[in-house]
């Protein structure tokens, strides 16, 4: 699980979800929904939803990018999840794409 901090997005006239018209990245163990450069989240809250800004990156190479669109080769950012996979299991894939329920690779941190 992925500890950010609350910060609510600005007021949107839709919810973001399949066919919002935003594009959808999977970071660590939530879906983050790219908007205008910004990444959201969704935030639910004493029964209500609403979409906080997700972390940006750390490593000081992308200037503030969020951590689901960092694309830094040597990114040394705790929250971005680009890495590739080292279970057995993958193949290869990337961090963000893995869907592995037994995965055991220590830069993985999705919901299985």
């Amino acid at each position: 699980m992925t500890s950010v901090d609350h910060r609510p997005a600005e007021t949107h006239s839709h919810t973001h979800g399949p066919g919002c018209g935003h594009e959808s990245v999977i970071h660590l163990d939530h879906v983050d929904y790219i908007h205008d450069g910004h990444a959201h989240r969704a935030h639910h809250e004493n029964g209500t939803v609403h979409y906080d800004e997700c972390s940006t990156c750390s490593c000081g190479n992308c200037g503030g990018e969020p951590c689901s669109m960092c694309t830094c080769a040597n990114c040394s950012c705790p929250s971005c999840n680009h890495a590739t996979c080292s279970c057995s299991n993958c193949g290869g894939d990337a961090c963000s794409d893995c869907k592995c329920a037994d995965c055991s690779c220590a830069t993985c941190a999705h919901a299985g």
